[in-house]
Parts: structure tokens; sequence; C-alpha cells
């Protein structure tokens, strides 16, 4: 046992001590939330660069649909494989990989011969989205001690957030170097190429960091490498923690667990048991209301009513910093009024906003690059836009994610959890494929599908999704 796993928590130097300890703690969960950070930031980075790749391989909207959405394929593959992978070769390798794929990706990407390989560095960054969606909560959870692991694990979804904001406003920083176009040349390329290039920066950050952490403790006792183990809980518990009986803990945890196969989701009138259907149920509306066409084509969408290229990317980057003020308000709200009370109000909230978008889009006009917006109808597209983010961030964007870890009993969570994941890494790749046709074919019918789902998401919550505040994880069933 390390010495400073003996230093007594009313000694001269607890304070000092307890100080350093929270601190080399944070960074741990930063250094892995770095991976979300690259989740949200190479999931939106491209939407800076959607008008830039139509013009420079001349494709439509179709085609350009599926190279938008070939991440989200990627994603599903990673996500499907990072489980497995971190228990044979360790939760840090995994991140290491996953940073390694992101640099390829960024460099591939900015460097394409054809759309189609472009198509391929995009799916190799979703794969390791998806790594980095399933292995940065998971480390998080594993290494932060109990006092600390609620907070550390919103590192996850705030570097999300933050990832998505960042990408903007480089986006935008690119475009006004490129004096607004976003086939200008900068650095002997294309400026959406520049863009989709320097997301090898926070990859590389991302990969040196992983070599200052941990290994997680539960890897190494499943290793057999007991002492290692013992000297990470010794940096991280708090200090006169009883390491050998934390060991001893979680050697007992992993003798009772087993993997939940499909099989012990089955059950009920339609297959499933009821409450692995409300699960996706909740995957699915969290998708379907169009949330990521925002993140995704939101530049491109406002140039599509005749905002000007510099306006519409400044707006893109307005909405991340909306996104970013709901999803605090949600972590402050969520265990204080419940999940329930948190999803209607962003569903009714959502309803109107994407009503009013509705309404506004209807009334554009034009064709070609002459489209334009009345004042009172683009002032009002704006604000529902902005109020939608921020009914969305403030509600669904978190609560989904809260439920869908704590409404499974105990012996199907794991397996539940993959059926609903899946079910919206499917939704989100819908969703991201037919924008594009259906704002060609009409913008304001699109908006009027996305309403209709936000609007039967309230009846949905109401009657089938349990309010799972305040129980306890045992208590689900």
């Amino acid at each position: 046992m390390t010495s400073t796993a003996q230093v007594k928590p009313d000694g001269p130097d607890a304070p000092a001590g307890r100080t350093q300890h929270l601190r080399h703690v944070v960074f741990i969960a930063t250094a892995a939330a770095m991976g979300g950070f690259l989740f949200g930031y190479d999931s939106s980075v491209i939407n800076g660069a959607v008008e830039g790749i139509r013009g420079r391989f001349d494709i439509a909207s179709g085609v350009l649909a599926q190279i938008i959405a070939a991440a989200l394929i990627g994603a599903a593959i990673g996500a499907a494989t990072a489980g497995r992978l971190a228990d044979r070769i360790g939760r840090i390798r995994v991140m290491q990989i996953a940073a390694v794929l992101f640099a390829l990706s960024a460099v591939g990407s900015m460097l394409p011969f054809t759309m189609w390989d472009l198509a391929f560095w995009r799916t190799l960054g979703g794969v390791a989205i998806g790594m980095a969606s399933v292995i940065a909560p998971a480390y998080i959870a594993e290494v932060a001690p109990a006092e600390y692991r609620g907070r550390l694990a919103s590192f996850q979804q705030a570097a999300i957030v933050l990832g998505i904001a960042v990408s903007q406003l480089v986006n935008w920083g690119v475009l006004n170097l490129a004096d607004g176009e976003q086939r200008g040349s900068l650095l002997g390329v294309e400026a959406w190429q520049l863009m989709l290039g320097i997301e090898v920066v926070p990859a590389l950050l991302y990969g040196l960091l992983t070599l200052r952490i941990p290994e997680s403790p539960r890897h190494l006792v499943a290793q057999g490498r007991t002492d290692e183990a013992r000297a990470v809980l010794a940096d991280v518990e708090a200090r006169g923690s009883d390491l050998d009986a934390r060991i001893a803990e979680i050697r007992e945890r992993m003798r009772g667990e087993r993997r939940p196969s499909l099989r012990d989701l089955l059950g009920g009138r339609f297959g499933l048991l009821p409450i692995v259907w409300v699960g996706i149920g909740l995957s699915l509306f969290q998708q379907l209301v169009g949330i990521n066409v925002i993140f995704y084509y939101s530049a491109s969408l406002w140039q599509s009513v005749g905002i000007d290229p510099g306006s519409s990317f400044f707006y893109s980057f307005t909405t991340s910093i909306i996104n970013i003020v709901g999803t605090v308000i949600a972590m402050l709200l969520v265990d204080r009024i419940g999940r329930r009370p948190l999803a209607l109000t962003g569903s009714a909230g959502m309803a109107l906003s994407l009503g009013a978008a509705a309404w506004a889009f209807s009334y554009k006009s034009g064709t070609g690059d002459d489209i334009t917006l009345p004042d009172a109808q683009g002032t009002v597209a704006l604000v529902a836009a902005h109020s939608f983010v921020l009914f969305f961030a403030l509600s669904w964007g978190v609560v989904v994610w809260v439920m869908l870890g704590e409404m499974f009993p105990n012996r199907i969570r794991a397996a539940a959890l993959g059926i609903a994941a899946g079910a919206q890494w499917v939704a989100n790749w819908l969703i991201t494929v037919t924008f594009p046709s259906l704002s060609d074919w009409n913008l304001s019918g699109a908006y009027v599908i996305y309403t209709v789902f936000a609007a039967l998401s309230i009846p949905f919550v109401l009657k089938f999704v349990p309010e799972t505040r305040g129980r306890a994880l045992e208590e689900m069933g």
C-alpha cells in the first residue's frame, strides 16, 4: 500500500492532500472527456463544409446526405465494438485507438481525392465517435470515487456540447479568413477542407492526454494486476480508504455479473419487454424531432432561406452556445424536479418552436441564389431555431441518457441500453440522410414533420415513461 493512502483525513496535511487529490481526479475525468469533446466536434464540424462539398464534387442532395451521414454508420460500428475491445486490451488503449482514428479522419477528410474516399474518412471518424461515446463514460464511472461520480460523469455531456460549439466557432473563423467563401483558398486548400482538417489538433491532444492517465482499476483487477490497481485506487480514492476492501468489492461485483443477451429482453405482446420498447421510444423521439438537422446542416439551412454565409455560420455558433446553456440547466434541474417534468416541458417547447419555424419557412420565396424570407418571418425562424435547441438541451438532450441508465432492471440494463442506443443511431441516420431531399421538396413541410414528432412525444411520456428520480437502481422492475 502506498504512503499516500495512509494520510489521515484529519492530519495537518489533509486540506492540501484533499485539494491535490481532487485536482488529480478532475484531470483524469477531463482527459477522458476529451473523447466526448471530439465526439461533439467531429459530429458537428461537417456543418461548415456541406456547401463546399456540394460545390467541389457537384453532387445532388441525396448523395451529399450519404456523405454527411457516413459518420453515423461508423459510429454504430464503433459503439458496438468498443466495450468488448476495452475488456480485452484496456480502456486507455481504446481511447488511444479512437484518438488515432480521429486524427486520420481529419487529415483524410481535408485531402479527399473523390467524394467516395471522403465518405470513407467520415466513416472512420464515425468509428472513433462510437468508441468515444462508450468508453469515456464507462472509464470515468470506473475511476471516479463514489462521492464525485455523478458530477464527474457529467463531464462527458458537457464536453460533447462544448465540442459542438468550438467546431462552429472554428468554422466561422475559417470562413471569415476566406472572405465568406467555403471554397476560398487558405493554406493551399479550400476553406471547407481546412475546417475538417483542424480537428487533428484536438485529436493529437486527446492522444497525448491518454498517456498521462491510469488504466481503470476494474480492468487491472480483471487482468490480475492487483498491485497496479491498488496504486491507481490510492491516487483516486479518499485518503485513508481501505484499498484492499475496494479491490475485494470490485472482484465480488465482477463475479456476480453476467453478460445479458437479447433473449433476456424478450417478453410481452410485441416481442420485447414493455420497458425495452419504452427505451427505444425515448431514443427514437430524441432524434425524430430533428435536432441533428441544426448541428449538421444549420449553415446550409440558413443559406437556403437567403442568409449570407458569414451570418449563417455565426448563427450556427450561437445555437451551439444555447445548447451549452440548456445542458447546464438540465444538469442543475434533473435531480430537483424530476425526469418526466423536464421531458414534458421540453416536448411542449420544442413543438411550439418547430411549429413557428415551419410557419416562417413557408414564406420562403425565390429560386437558386435569389432566395429570401420576409424580415418578420426571418426573425421568427431565427428565434424559433434557438428556442428549439434550448428546449431540447434542457430536456431530451440530457434526460434521455439519464433515464436509459436508470429505468431498466439490473439483469437486462446493458443489453437494453445497447438496443436503445442502436435505435438512436438508426433514427439519427434516417433524419440526416432525408433532410437535404426534404428541404429541396419543401423546407416548411420538413419542419411540420419534426413538429408532429415533438407533439407526439408528450402523450408518449405521459402514458409510458416512468419517473426514476429518487429510486434506487435495484427498484427498477
